[in-house]
């Protein structure tokens, strides 16, 4: 991939194949790496402090993993989540990068601050991370994930009531890719 991604070898096969969804990010710098633990997440996509002064073009951005995901009381690591539903996640961090790269400085900031305060506006944010996966052909993966999730017997209903709540549903996907 080009020299504007980094990310651990250990993802390498699945960071490549969700950024090949996305050949709009080619000249954005985007870093993935791993992190001991994210809060209410399992990923997490951000734009770089710093480059929040720049241009919308010279922005960076990371995508940060969980070492461990942690799903209700079941935890799983990163090496043995099924390859298709990890890049069902990078794919849907890499829908909020696009969506931050149609922001200007302020209203980034603004989205940020509405995603931390109200629980509509993460609503919201997810459902737009989801669709843009999907206009890019990702269905298939973000299915796979949201089954994942979703089908597993040990994965609390609170959390699968969360991911309810906030992701787009199977139908709305279909919906989408049926609108393409």
């Amino acid at each position: 991939m080009a020299q504007k991604y980094i990310y651990p070898s250990l993802i390498s096969s699945e960071v490549e194949t969700a950024l090949s969804y996305y050949p709009q990010l080619k000249n954005v710098a985007i870093t993935f790496k791993f992190k001991k633990d994210i809060k209410k997440s399992t990923m997490q996509a951000q734009p770089s402090f710093w480059s929040l002064l720049k241009s919308r073009e010279n922005r960076s951005y990371f995508i940060l993993i969980s070492k461990k995901f942690k799903i209700s009381d079941q935890e799983f690591s990163t090496k043995n989540i099924p390859s298709d539903v990890l890049i069902g996640w990078l794919g849907h961090e890499l829908g909020h990068v696009m969506d931050y790269q149609h922001r200007g400085k302020l209203n980034l900031i603004w989205f940020g601050i509405k995603y931390l305060l109200f629980d509509k506006h993460i609503v919201e944010a997810e459902r737009v991370a989801d669709t843009y996966a999907v206009i890019q052909g990702m269905e298939d993966y973000i299915l796979k994930t949201k089954n994942f999730i979703l089908n597993h017997a040990d994965v609390k209903q609170d959390y699968k009531r969360r991911i309810q709540k906030y992701y787009l549903s199977p139908e709305e996907i279909m919906q989408i890719v049926q609108n393409r």
